[in-house]
């Protein structure tokens, strides 16, 4: 079972967590959180994933979620994260890290470990030899994100079954949800973005992203200061010329003259006009906007964020 006490560590405050949780239950304000960059850091990208579970139920009472970690930045951060946010909540819930060693040669799955341990972090290490099946039925020039993720999604699945699991979390930020909805459009003819929570097609699993409205900038930052052992991916690592990574230049040449371009675009996620799509299978029975109605500023329902 996952310990959600683990030993204090640098940069987490633990007494103003424990305090603003019981006082939660009492109905009181939060304390103020100490002074100090990575304390304001951890805060601000908590009351993002507050505001975000707020809106979609990602986390209930009792959950036992299954924290996908690859040892990149996001997955740090999102497990930590995950167990900061659980003292500021007037309920419990559990938190099993796993981790797949895909194969990927020197693969240090110690540092993962040792990490996990040191901060008491309930684990499951898994090994499945995925990359060489990837590379194998990837053709030359072609990214090998797409397979790779498929087939790690469906052992994680499997894991989190085994589990007994009722939530997988993964790390995907806002800048993968922006990213992904303009590759569906420029490259695949969809109008299709990353959900914050979902629950998979076979129906067993409630994938859940607490990292969704949270920028990747504001992420790195985290996983810097507080000095995540960062293990980066060898298999699509290797791979410069993802459109991914075209889909990032076009943004930030675009984001010199728009600053609030990203915002925007996450607002635009959850800001669908289905009566001005062609997509016969919508559902028309919403009606047509209403005339000369004003829209919100861009990106408030994401900005304007507080914990409760």
């Amino acid at each position: 079972m996952a310990s959600r006490r683990a030993p204090p560590r640098p940069g987490l405050p633990l007494a103003q967590a424990d305090q603003h949780r019981q006082d939660g239950r009492r109905g009181a304000a939060p304390a103020e959180p100490r002074a100090g960059g990575a304390v304001s850091l951890e805060r601000r990208l908590l009351r993002q994933i507050s505001r975000l579970n707020r809106r979609f139920t990602l986390i209930e009472p009792g959950d036992k979620i299954m924290v996908a970690i690859s040892g990149g930045k996001d997955s740090w951060a999102m497990l930590h994260l995950l167990r900061a946010y659980a003292r500021m909540l007037p309920f419990d819930y559990e938190l099993v890290a796993v981790n797949l060693d895909q194969g990927h040669p020197g693969f240090p799955v110690e540092v993962l470990r040792e990490h996990l341990d040191t901060h008491g972090f309930a684990h499951h290490l898994v090994a499945r030899d995925t990359a060489t099946v990837v590379k194998a039925n990837t053709k030359p020039g072609k990214a090998y994100c797409s397979l790779c993720s498929r087939l790690r999604r469906g052992i994680l699945y499997d894991v989190a079954a085994s589990l007994g699991a009722t939530k997988i979390a993964l790390g995907h930020h806002r800048d993968d949800v922006i990213e992904t909805l303009l590759l569906n459009m420029f490259y695949a003819g969809q109008l299709k973005a990353m959900p914050a929570k979902l629950r998979s097609d076979d129906g067993r699993n409630v994938i859940i992203r607490p990292l969704a409205s949270c920028a990747e900038a504001e992420i790195a930052a985290y996983a810097q200061e507080q000095a995540f052992p960062i293990v980066p991916c060898d298999l699509c690592g290797s791979q410069a010329q993802l459109k991914r990574q075209e889909v990032k230049r076009l943004l930030a040449t675009l984001e010199r003259d728009n600053p609030l371009l990203r915002k925007n675009l996450l607002a635009a996620v959850g800001n669908v006009k289905p009566s001005h799509l062609w997509d016969p299978a919508l559902d028309r029975a919403e009606g047509e906007d209403e005339p000369n109605k004003e829209l919100e500023p861009a990106g408030a329902e994401l900005v304007s964020l507080r914990i409760e």
